[in-house]
C-alpha cells in the first residue's frame, strides 16, 4: 500500500538530490499546482517557449500545457477552458448541459494527464520517487496510464502502465508508440470493471523495491490536482455562460466515479456555486447505486469499488448509465449518417455536430446522466449542468466498428439513427438514479472498507477520518506547501533560467 501522498517533508534527501540532478541535466521545470489552475501566473517568458512546443511530443515543456486552458490548436492559451454546449435540440431538456473538453490536454488528449502529474509531482518534490532508478507504475484503465507514461518519458524513466486487457486498441498502440520497453505495458484479466485485479497486480509489482505505484484511486495528489484545478475552470466556463449575474444558476455537477479525481471538482463547485454533486456509473456494474457488479464498456470509469478519494458523504446523487447507450450514441455521434440525420430532422448546429467527436464513451455517459438529472430535479433554461469530456472519440474508432456490427448489423443507416436519438437519447428517464440521504452515503462510504481496509491495508483510524469534510477541506492546506517545494525544487535545479 502507498503512503496516499499526504507529505510536505522530504522523505529521502538522497533521492531528492538524485532527482534534482536528473531534472537540472533533462532541463525539466516543475509546474506549480496554482501556475496549472491560473495558466497566467505562468512566467511570460515560459509561455512563449510553451507555444514553439509540439504538444504531441515528450517535450518537458508540455508539463506547463497540462490545464483546461489550451486553445483549439493545442500550442497557445485561451482565456477560457474549450467546452461544448448541448443544446435542448438535441438534449431534449430546456437545462443548459455544458461539457468541458479534455482533448486538448497534450499528449494524451484526454485530461487525465493532469491526474497524472498530480499524483507525480508531489512524490517528486517530497524525495520519495528518483527517475533515475525508479519505475513508475501507473493503473489505470485507461488515459491515466498514458498520462503517466507520457510524463515518465518526459522524466527520461520507465513508465508502466496496468491496463485491463479489454480496454479499446487505441489505447495499446498509443502505449505501443510511448513506451521505451513493449514490457511496460501490462495487461491485466478482464475489462473496465476489473479494477480488483489491477490492484492485484500492482501489489505484486509494488514487492520491487525499484517500482513505484502511483495508484490513482488512492492519491491525494489526484483528488486535490482536480479541486484546485479542474473545478475552478469550470466554474470559469459557467461565469462565461454569464454565471450567475446573468442570473443562472449552477444546479448541478455530473462526473463518472473512476479515480474518484475528476468528481473532487465537485466539492469547489458546491461551495462556490451551491451545485449538487452526482457521481455516475454503468448499469451493467451498479456498484454504488446498488452495490451491484457486473462487466461494461463504458471505459474510463472503473467501478466494482469506491475509490479512496471519493468524497462520498459529499455526493448528492449516484446515477446509472448503461454502455449499450454509450456504444450506440457512439455510432450516432460519429457517423455522417449519424450527424445528417441530427443536422436534417433536429436541427442541430454545424459547429455542434463537428464538436460530439471530442466527446468520448464516458462523456457520452456523463451526458445521459445530466439529461437524468435535469429531468428528475424539473431544472429549467435558467439551471446549468456543468459535466466533462474525458477525451475524444478518437480513441474509440474499433469500438465504434464493433458496436456497428454488434447493434447494427453492420450497416448504421438513418432509421438506426432515429431509432438511436429517440430510445437511448430523448427517452432518457430518470430512472436508475437515486437522490442519497445520509444513510445513502454512509451506505457507501462503508461499502469502501473491504477494498482499503481489509485488502489494501489502510488503518481503519485513517479510513474513518474521511467521513468528515473537514477531513477533506483540510486537503487543500497540501497546495500551497507543495507549491512552495515546487518552487524550491526549480530553484536546486536552475532549469527554470534557460527557459
Amino acid at each position: 500500500m502507498t503512503t496516499l501522498g499526504l507529505e510536505t517533508g522530504i522523505v529521502d534527501k538522497a533521492i531528492y538530490d538524485n532527482s534534482v540532478r536528473r531534472f537540472r541535466d533533462a532541463g525539466i521545470v516543475l509546474p506549480t499546482f496554482s501556475q496549472l489552475a491560473e495558466p497566467d501566473r505562468i512566467p511570460e517568458a515560459v509561455r512563449r517557449r510553451v507555444a514553439s512546443a509540439d504538444p504531441d511530443r515528450a517535450d518537458p515543456l508540455n508539463l506547463f500545457r497540462v490545464h483546461w486552458y489550451n486553445a483549439a490548436d493545442r500550442k497557445g492559451s485561451v482565456a477560457q477552458p474549450a467546452f461544448l454546449e448541448i443544446p435542448s435540440a438535441l438534449s431534449g431538456v430546456p437545462a443548459r448541459i455544458v461539457l468541458a473538453l479534455g482533448e486538448r490536454f497534450p499528449m494524451i488528449r484526454a485530461h487525465k494527464v493532469l491526474a497524472a502529474y498530480g499524483c507525480l509531482a508531489p512524490r517528486v518534490i517530497t524525495g520519495q520517487f528518483d527517475p533515475s532508478q525508479h519505475r513508475a507504475i501507473w493503473p489505470s484503465t485507461g488515459n491515466y496510464c498514458r498520462g503517466g507514461v507520457a510524463i515518465s518519458r518526459i522524466m527520461g524513466c520507465r513508465g508502466v502502465a496496468v491496463l485491463p486487457e479489454n480496454m479499446s486498441r487505441e489505447r495499446f498502440a498509443w502505449l505501443e508508440k510511448w513506451v521505451t520497453d513493449m514490457g511496460d505495458i501490462i495487461r491485466t484479466p478482464g475489462s473496465e470493471s476489473n479494477v480488483k485485479e489491477i490492484y492485484d497486480k500492482c501489489a505484486e509489482l509494488d514487492r520491487d523495491p525499484a517500482n513505484v505505484i502511483f495508484n490513482q484511486f488512492c492519491e491525494f495528489g489526484n483528488y486535490l490536482v482536480h479541486r484546485v484545478c479542474t473545478g475552478p475552470a469550470l466554474g470559469a466556463v459557467f461565469e462565461s455562460l454569464g454565471g450567475e449575474k446573468a442570473g443562472l444558476n449552477l444546479a448541478a455537477y455530473v462526473s463518472a466515479s473512476g479515480s474518484g479525481g475528476t468528481l473532487a471538482a465537485g466539492d469547489y463547485l458546491k461551495d462556490r456555486f451551491g451545485a449538487r454533486i452526482i457521481a455516475v456509473e454503468a448499469l451493467e456494474c451498479p456498484t454504488l447505486l446498488y452495490n451491484g457488479f457486473g462487466e461494461h464498456n463504458i471505459q474510463g470509469i472503473g467501478d466494482k469499488h469506491v475509490p479512496y478519494i471519493h468524497n462520498v458523504m459529499n455526493t448528492d446523487f449516484v446515477a446509472a448509465v448503461s454502455d449499450e447507450s454509450t456504444d450506440t450514441i457512439g455510432v450516432l455521434f460519429n457517423t455522417e449518417v449519424g450527424r445528417r440525420y441530427l443536422a436534417e430532422r433536429h436541427g442541430i448546429a454545424a459547429d455542434v455536430l463537428a464538436a460530439l467527436s471530442d466527446v468520448g464513451l464516458s462523456g457520452i455517459c456523463n451526458l445521459l446522466a445530466a439529461i437524468k438529472t435535469a429531468k428528475y430535479l424539473d431544472l429549467g433554461p435558467e439551471d446549468v449542468i456543468m459535466t466533462v469530456a474525458t477525451d475524444g472519440a478518437e480513441m474509440y474508432g474499433t469500438e465504434k466498428e464493433m458496436a456497428t456490427s454488434r447493434y447494427f448489423g453492420g450497416d448504421f443507416d438513418t432509421i438506426h439513427a432515429a431509432e438511436v436519438w429517440a430510445g437511448e437519447i430523448k427517452r432518457v428517464a430518470v430512472d436508475h438514479l437515486h437522490e442519497l440521504s445520509r444513510v445513502d452515503r454512509k451506505r457507501i462510504f462503508n461499502l469502501g472498507y473491504f477494498t482499503w481496509v481489509e485488502q489494501q491495508g489502510v488503518a481503519i483510524e485513517d479510513f474513518n477520518r474521511r467521513r468528515d469534510q473537514k477531513f477533506w477541506d483540510g486537503l487543500l492546506d497540501l497546495v500551497p506547501a507543495w507549491d512552495a517545494m515546487i518552487e524550491e525544487f526549480n530553484g536546486r535545479t536552475g532549469a527554470a533560467k534557460a527557459l
